[in-house]
Parts: structure tokens; C-alpha cells; sequence
């Protein structure tokens, strides 16, 4: 193994302790973990469009976990970057525990046998190729959304009762974090919205 990927592993280990996020996974149930680390080799294998995080620690929070989803969306991102140095390195499972082995006082051992485990099952199946760590990182659509609703009262308008729109796109952002964007619209606005959609699918029909 090459020492400038001894060196970036590291430096994501060091991350781990100087965040407090050690302790966080050290928290975390052994399945659950396994399931988040498993979710981040497909999000890296393009087979899931992100992680999703809110849907995770929802879970974990009803085991009578205490962990916000903040805490969980950094763990992943460090993993994933675990994960994605590894893969650009072709680091074999005994490299990735020898690294993780010279850091056991930061991360858990039941965190360092799943990423093993995980690892020597799926890892080798990760492809990232020039084009993909140098292509421009945008949000993923993962799924949309909508509902009517009628405004009961309003500041600005005399006439109540009025109808709208809410739209709520689930995106995945280029860390792969699955999150929620809701915006309302008038049902003018979202005629338009709707007329938009029509126009862009009448193109698609042409390609």
C-alpha cells in the first residue's frame, strides 16, 4: 500500500476523533451501522441514488438511541470517504484493517469488523473511474411528491379558503445524502409547473 494512502486514511481516522464521531458510532447498534455501511457501498456502486440518513436515524432513535441526523449524515460522510480512498487505492481487506488497526483507540471494534466484513464482501465490486471523481457534482432526483391544501388564513389576502400546492422532491446531494426540499405554489404556479413538464417530456420524446 502506497504511504500517501496510509496518509489519507488517516487523516479521515483523525476526523473521526477530533469530531467526536467515534463516539457516535460507538452508540450505534452493530446492524445498524452494517445497514448504513452497506447503503454507502451501493450509493458508490450507483445502485441507490444516496443514503438515507433521516430514514436511518428514525430507526435508530425508536431502538432508544440518542443521535440526530446530523451527527449520522457526518458519519456516513467519512465512511464514504473511507470507503472511496480505499476503492481509488485498491486497497485489499487486510491493507484497509492494517490502517484501521493503527487506529483502535478512535474507532470502535465492532465498527472495524463491519467495515472488514463489508468490505471484503462488496468492496472490491466499487469502480471510480478519472471521469467520475472529475465530472461536476450535482444533486440526484430521487423522488417527488405533492398535495392540495387550502389556506385557512393569510396576512396579505382578503379572500381565504384559497387552494395550493405543496411539493416536496426528494433529492440526494453529492454526498449522497437523501434529504427533503418542500416549496408551496399557487395552482397557477403549478399549472406552469405541470406545463413545463409536458414540454420537457415532448422533447425526450424526440431524442
Amino acid at each position: 500500500m502506497a504511504a500517501g494512502s496510509v496518509a489519507v486514511l488517516a487523516r479521515a481516522l483523525e476526523a473521526l476523533d477530533v469530531g467526536g464521531a467515534a463516539d457516535k458510532i460507538n452508540l450505534i447498534p452493530q446492524d445498524f451501522f452494517a445497514e448504513l455501511c452497506e447503503q454507502i457501498i451501493q450509493h458508490l456502486n450507483h445502485k441507490i441514488p444516496g443514503v438515507n440518513t433521516a430514514e436511518l436515524c428514525q430507526r435508530i432513535q425508536t431502538s432508544g438511541i440518542e443521535i440526530n441526523v446530523g451527527d449520522l449524515a457526518k458519519i456516513a460522510n467519512i465512511i464514504s470517504f473511507l470507503f472511496s480512498t480505499a476503492a481509488r487505492n485498491n486497497l485489499s481487506t487486510e491493507e484497509l484493517v492494517a490502517t484501521l488497526g493503527n487506529a483502535v483507540s478512535v474507532l470502535p471494534k465492532h465498527a472495524v469488523q463491519v467495515i472488514r466484513h463489508v468490505w471484503n464482501e462488496q468492496g472490491t465490486s466499487i469502480s471510480i473511474s478519472e471521469d467520475a471523481r472529475n465530472m461536476v457534482t450535482v444533486g440526484q432526483f430521487v423522488d417527488i411528491k405533492w398535495k392540495l391544501g387550502v389556506a385557512m388564513s393569510s396576512d396579505t389576502c382578503r379572500s381565504l379558503k384559497y387552494p395550493y400546492v405543496t411539493v416536496t422532491l426528494k433529492v440526494a446531494d453529492p454526498s449522497g445524502q437523501i434529504t427533503d426540499k418542500s416549496f408551496e405554489m399557487t395552482i397557477p404556479q403549478f399549472k406552469n409547473f405541470f406545463k413545463q413538464f409536458k414540454e420537457m417530456a415532448a422533447v425526450l420524446e424526440t431524442v
